[in-house]
């Protein structure tokens, strides 16, 4: 409850400034600041997951785009997925700081699926995008595709 104080302490310290911009930027970079502290930090693992989520959602608009199958339902509902993820990267952290807080197993773990997670799905949209990609890389796609499908052991 006191880091959650702290936070809110912390991002409307942020909103005083001189105009309503420089305001608005300050809750910006408190916000971001205060999401990283509570996920543990921005390590490269991280940084590498909000990369490749922010990617996978503009590549994703972009296909929708180009195939005209663009939903605002889906988008709703693929950003609510993209703080779905996190939350459980915060859970993660919290379970490694009650279990072992000097190693961060949990979060690491967490971190790493949702990274290759990520990056298939970036992937599979450059690939509908018409982005083009190694041919190794395309039946590796293909082959877990069938097996999520269940066409094959």
């Amino acid at each position: 409850m006191q880091q959650i104080r702290e936070y809110l302490s912390n991002i409307s310290a942020a909103a005083v400034g001189s105009n309503e911009r420089e305001s608005a930027i300050g809750v910006i970079v408190a916000i971001i600041g205060a999401a990283g502290t509570a996920l543990g930090g921005w390590d490269k693992g991280m940084i590498i997951l909000i990369i490749l989520m922010a990617g996978d959602y503009i590549t994703g608009v972009l296909g929708a785009i180009k195939t005209k199958t663009v939903n605002s339902d889906v988008m709703y509902w693929g950003g609510i997925r993209k703080i779905v993820v996190l939350f459980v990267i915060y859970l993660a952290y919290a379970i490694d700081g009650w279990m072992h807080p000097d190693a961060p197993i949990f979060r690491t773990l967490a971190i790493y699926f949702y990274v290759g997670r990520e990056g298939l799905s970036v992937i599979e949209n450059l690939g509908t995008l018409n982005v083009p990609l190694p041919q190794k890389m395309k039946d590796v796609l293909q082959q877990l595709n069938e097996k999520g499908e269940g066409k094959s052991g």
